[in-house]
């Protein structure tokens, strides 16, 4: 604790004060100015993927992680894992990826040990999570919502159980030598930082990071070492999507990521919440913004009945959870319609039965029409209805009753969506040689083109029909005018038209003033205007003040007092009193660590006016005066006295040679046009 004089109130700049501590006759909040450099905002890009970021926000004394998405993009750069060794996969030129790798990219911008806390915006922004927790000195707490948790839990099991799967004869591991790596074709010559990229995480990596997840529910505050409280709000996108406020007592931050205005399975975008923010970092928006998800999906469900009726199979590469329930449940109102009523749907995933279950359980978190229908009582998915009919059968493998119950034609949903690895790949292999069957692509983060790759040439049809229901350019416009951000932070490409189209100034972002942009390893400064602290005052001190109306509407007192500060918490409190000398001849020496009050000089407010300061000056014998203007103020002149007085708008000040009379003099003249409190 330390002593401190009420003086922040000064503004240095003139003899007026700036609002001063009003002293009321109780305690309270009070606002005092902070250094700009404390409060300065940073964001740290560590991601170059816009729909799975992953950025740090340093913000007062906090570090934020916001997201740890894993960009599995790089996977398309190798060939399939086959469950049982495939001869025509062994026999493509190319480089074979035989030890089952991720890739997470190392940074060098921070220390990871720093991160207080990650905050999850959604389940597929999360698959890095146990990179994160087990594999850097990361001591912190991550917020997710429940929802968030269990699903990102399915994601990561099925793709631990995939990886793990598969027989490993060998590792390649020598192509990651630079020496090597140079030699490869491209991308993999290209590829950043090959060193650092790590095999897939294990199942008790995974429950230890998940065992580091605080539940949060929307609109929960959570406070933040005092500093910060951050407030996970429905962002629309999926079960238990979340975007986040970040907010101190006068800036606030948003931060928007995978949210969705159309109407499906999860609750409604909050979108009031977000407004009046200084800052809005906006990422995670359509991966396809000239496709419109309605559209896909009558295209999805056209395509698939024409290749049933025509006795072929349909595959459709997907992720366990998302996208894949609102299919189901668009297919039970068509298949009837449809003439499919006789076709089996199978749903082939290691924890397919889990996510089936988990999108009926989660009530609160589903829209409104949906929460109706729990209460009915009736299961909110028509897939339960589908499975009781068994018209949808789901297996955690191909292996087992599958193999038992596998009728053709029929339409199969498994993963993974990249066609890398999973079941998927058995399927392309089984029906891949025959132009009877499909394979449509629904998941928009992988390219398709470069999925089918390694699968050509291909007999078997391909159907592009990617949905994705996050925010378009257009939505975004209106919602930035909604919500109004004094700033707009996003990633660099959304910023620009896509390279292929150019010309496509629609598919950017349009708001003023135009957006700061970031890019990947690049530390940003953020902008924000205010620059106050919130204080509390004790009751007994705010007692003690006797405030000075110095024009009207604004009152100053001095003050002398401690200020105290825990878990970035400040309080003013009376100080102690001193020690009283004992009685005795002999004087105790004053305990060091007890502040001494010492008396206070006066605080000066108000201006000095040159023309009657001049006309005292000649009331007071100085007759000889000049007035020069200058480009701060005003000198006055006594020539006689070979004295200056230098008025300028913050400082006077009185240079005379060694006369200490007359500065004396002259100070006292000066005073009578300030008022002292």
């Amino acid at each position: 604790m330390a002593s401190s004089r009420a003086g922040w109130w000064w503004d240095c700049k003139s003899h007026e004060a700036l609002g001063g501590l009003r002293a009321e006759q109780e305690g309270g909040e009070r606002d005092i100015p902070v250094n700009r450099a404390e409060l300065s905002m940073k964001l740290y890009c560590l991601s170059g993927h816009p729909t799975l970021p992953c950025n740090v926000l340093k913000f007062k004394s906090t570090t934020i992680m916001l997201d740890c998405g894993l960009d599995m993009t790089s996977t398309l750069n190798f060939l399939p894992l086959p469950l049982v060794q495939s001869p025509r996969l062994s026999k493509l030129p190319g480089w074979v990826l035989k030890d089952g790798s991720t890739f997470l990219d190392k940074t060098e911008l921070l220390d990871l040990s720093t991160v207080d806390v990650i905050l999850i915006s959604n389940y597929h922004c999360m698959m890095a999570l146990p990179y994160i927790t087990e594999y850097t000195r990361f001591t912190g707490t991550v917020y997710a919502t429940e929802p968030t948790v269990q699903i990102g839990r399915l994601l990561m099991e099925e793709l631990v159980n995939c990886i793990e799967r598969v027989p490993k004869d060998q590792s390649a591991f020598m192509w990651k030598n630079k020496e090597v790596q140079r030699l490869l074709p491209a991308p993999l010559k290209d590829a950043v930082e090959v060193s650092m990229w790590r095999k897939c995480y294990t199942m008790p990596e995974v429950n230890a990071a998940l065992s580091k997840i605080q539940m949060v529910g929307y609109s929960q505050k959570i406070e933040l070492f005092g500093a910060v409280q951050v407030t996970p709000l429905s962002s629309g996108y999926a079960l238990g999507s979340s975007n986040w406020i970040i907010q101190s007592h006068y800036e606030k931050v948003s931060y928007v990521s995978g949210s969705s205005l159309l109407t499906t399975h999860p609750q409604p975008m909050d979108q009031a919440s977000l407004k009046n923010s200084d800052v809005l970092i906006l990422t995670g928006l359509t991966q396809i913004p000239t496709a419109n998800p309605d559209g896909m999906v009558g295209e999805f469900c056209s395509n698939l009945a024409m290749t049933v009726r025509n006795g072929g199979n349909v595959l459709v590469p997907c992720y366990p959870s998302g996208v894949i329930y609102d299919l189901l449940e668009c297919l039970y109102q068509y298949i009837d319609s449809a003439g499919l009523s006789n076709v089996p749907f199978y749903f082939i995933s290691p924890v397919a039965n889990s996510s089936l279950e988990f999108s009926q359980i989660f009530a609160e978190w589903l829209c409104h029409n949906k929460q109706t229908k729990v209460y009915l009582p009736e299961p909110p998915f028509p897939h339960a209805e589908l499975i009781q009919t068994n018209k949808l059968k789901h297996y955690p493998s191909i292996h087992g009753d599958f193999s038992n119950d596998f009728k053709q034609p029929c339409v199969v949903f498994t993963g993974h969506p990249s066609l890398r690895f999973g079941d998927v790949v058995h399927f392309m292999e089984l029906w891949g040689k025959s132009s009877l069957n499909t394979v449509i692509f629904t998941e928009p983060d992988f390219s398709y083109l470069d999925a089918l790759a390694p699968y050509q040439p291909l007999a078997m049809k391909c159907v592009y029909c990617p949905i994705d229901t996050r925010l378009n350019f257009i939505q975004v416009s209106k919602l930035l005018k909604e919500v109004q951000p004094l700033h707009v932070v996003c990633p660099e490409q959304y910023t620009q038209p896509p390279p292929t189209q150019s010309h496509r100034t629609d598919l950017m972002i349009d708001c003023q003033p135009p957006p700061m942009s970031y890019r990947r390893a690049e530390v940003l400064t953020l902008p924000y205007k205010r620059r106050y602290e919130k204080i509390e005052i004790m009751p007994e001190l705010a007692d003690s003040l006797v405030p000075l109306e110095i024009k009207p509407g604004i009152s100053l007192a001095t003050v002398t007092a401690v200020l105290h500060t825990k878990d970035n918490k400040h309080v003013l409190q009376l100080p102690p009193k001193p020690l009283q000398p004992p009685a005795s001849k002999k004087r105790k020496r004053v305990s060091d660590d007890v502040p001494e009050c010492k008396p206070l000089k006066p605080l000066l407010s108000g201006s000095i006016p040159v023309d009657q300061f001049v006309q005292m000056l000649e009331k007071h014998g100085f007759s000889d005066v000049k007035v020069e203007d200058t480009a701060k103020g005003h000198i006055v002149l006594l020539q006689e006295a070979e004295t200056l007085i230098q008025i300028e708008e913050d400082s006077t000040h009185i240079i005379c040679d060694n006369d200490e009379p007359l500065r004396v003099k002259l100070r006292d003249l000066v005073l009578k046009f300030l008022q002292k409190f």
